[in-house]
């Protein structure tokens, strides 16, 4: 009931607090001399009530803030090693994924070296199958015009009168 009517700082520390903990509270340090002697107005070895006296910060709520840093710094100290836990995965994961890529990378080196040595004996195949089959065609051709000179004379004849009529035009 009296919670509502009291500044926001204070309500907290009322919440904290059970009742019965608060008159305790208050009824130990009317005790200890808290409050000037009622019958002797003119003492001045009392202390005077100050406003901010009666809301001093309780053992329960340094309890609770301690506890509230030491929780904060275990939760810390959690999420570091969580954070070193991922970093070691991430490391890990490169590594793995680095060996794996290697491994793949001289694999297809490899079988790139074994089809570039096959395409190059298949051309070296065809090379030498064109290059006897030119011998062949020469021979051939050299034979031809040994046996039939005349025809050969007068064909080369005919065929260079041909390209010199096509180069006029």
């Amino acid at each position: 009931m009296y919670d509502k009517k009291l500044p926001p700082p204070y309500k907290s520390l009322l919440a904290i607090r059970p009742i019965g903990a608060r008159i305790r509270a208050h009824a130990s340090t009317a005790t200890n001399n808290f409050y000037p002697i009622m019958n002797d107005p003119h003492s001045t070895n009392s202390p005077t009530p100050s406003p901010e006296a009666g809301f001093a910060q309780a053992p329960a709520v340094n309890q609770a803030a301690q506890d509230l840093r030491s929780a904060a710094g275990e939760k810390i100290k959690d999420l570091t090693a969580q954070a070193a836990s991922l970093k070691d995965k991430a490391i890990e994961s490169a590594e793995h994924f680095r060996d794996v890529a290697s491994e793949k990378a001289r694999e297809a080196r490899s079988s790139a070296g074994e089809k570039a040595h096959h395409f190059k004996e298949i051309a070296e195949d065809q090379w030498s199958e064109t290059r006897e089959k030119a011998l062949e065609f020469h021979s051939t051709a050299e034979d031809y015009i040994r046996e039939h000179p005349t025809k050969c004379v007068l064909g080369a004849l005919g065929i260079g009168f041909l390209i010199g009529l096509i180069v006029r035009r």
